[in-house]
């Protein structure tokens, strides 16, 4: 399987058994890269389950080299010289407790990762002061759009350790939404229609309408993709029979089209709690007493204890800005060209944003009530 068909097979799986409540957003490209860095220090059964969700049942080494590979080939955008450039920052921090030995293997696999570093945090000593540390590190790299992904209590006295990977993501489309042209506008969600602010644009787009479902392409500076999908029935039946293949297909099926577009400004903001949510994808032996993560330190009491997860993702006319943070903590054991086509984004919708040359997913929300 292609990097990019187990990427979007990881995406829709962990959008499956994550996505609760009406709207859903999340970074695939941040829990991959929070994910992956944990696979490279796992061993046995640990290593084979997370193996398994990143890159397939029949994947292997070079399976996760691959998925790595797109993941580090994304943190790079296109040079823009027309306008404004864009922005990507990446972080991967292996956060560490003083006293945990740390193998040097790991450390050399993390900093082959973009901007992959190891740094102190006093978990045992001071857990409130090394949330704060960490907190105020993913705050940074996000711009402020993520000031507390360690809510109050998530590190004690147990933690250890903590991989996070943060992204933020700004960048303004090719095609600007006349700001003259937003304005209220019907909106039909499962509670009822409700009026809300909706941006319009007419202009040359990629489209396709395929499989019972309309899909937009907004081209944004930097390589960057944003992309509707629209369904013509309900998205809850719709999304359902998604598979990596079918989606695959609805991204490559755009055209070159005029294109009327009227579609919801967007600001989401939601965490994603991802430890049961694994459980539910097969990643369990991780969290338990049977956890092999020699390849991060010799200490074979490690074990993981959460995965935290918050993502924001704000749409206007001018462009888009998105953030995601992953942490991964972790605990001892013993311490424990004719007419234009009109699309009229009127209802719940699929989005993704992504990198158009490798196709990696920096954010998939479902909309249902924007």
């Amino acid at each position: 399987m292609a990097a990019t068909d187990s990427h979007l097979r990881f995406t829709l799986a962990l959008h499956r058994v994550g996505a609760v409540g009406e709207n859903a957003c999340f970074s695939p490209y941040s829990v991959a890269s929070a994910l992956g860095l944990v696979t490279r220090a796992a061993r046995g059964t640990t290593a084979e389950e997370l193996l398994s969700l990143l890159a397939g049942e029949a994947a292997d080494t070079a399976a996760l080299d691959a998925h790595a590979e797109l993941l580090r080939a994304a943190a790079k955008l296109a040079p823009e010289t027309q306008r404004e450039e864009p922005e990507l920052a990446v972080a991967n921090t292996l956060w560490a407790w003083d006293a945990l030995p740390l193998e040097d293997g790991f450390r050399a696999e993390l900093a082959a990762w973009p901007n992959g570093a190891v740094a102190s945090a006093p978990f045992v000593d001071d857990p409130e002061g090394a949330r704060t540390r960490i907190n105020a590190d993913v705050e940074n790299t996000t711009h402020g759009l993520i000031p507390s992904l360690l809510p109050p209590g998530s590190i004690d006295e147990d933690t250890v350790a903590a991989i996070v990977n943060a992204l933020y993501l700004k960048t303004s489309w090719l095609h600007r939404f006349p700001d003259h042209a937003t304005g209220p506008a019907e909106f039909h969600a499962p509670a009822g229609t409700r009026e809300v602010p909706t941006m319009r644009l007419d202009e040359r787009l990629g489209y396709a309408h395929s499989a019972g479902w309309q899909i937009v392409q907004l081209p944004a500076a930097g390589g960057v993709q944003a992309v509707v999908l629209l369904p013509d029935g309900e998205l809850a039946e719709a999304e359902a029979a998604l598979d990596e293949h079918a989606l695959a297909g609805l991204l490559d099926a755009p055209r070159a089209q005029q294109v009327q577009l009227a579609m919801p400004k967007l600001d989401l903001d939601v965490r994603t709690p991802l430890t049961a949510a694994l459980g539910e994808l097969g990643v369990r032996t991780m969290f338990t007493q049977h956890a092999d993560l020699s390849g991060l330190s010799p200490d074979p009491r490690l074990e993981v204890s959460d995965v935290l997860h918050q993502a924001v993702l704000r749409l206007d006319e001018q462009g888009l800005e998105g953030a995601a943070a992953t942490a991964v903590t972790m605990r001892l054991m013993s311490l424990m060209p004719g007419d234009p086509v009109v699309v009229s984004v009127d209802r719940p919708f699929l989005l993704l944003v992504r990198h158009a040359e490798t196709g990696a997913v920096y954010f998939f929300a479902r909309v249902v009530q924007p």
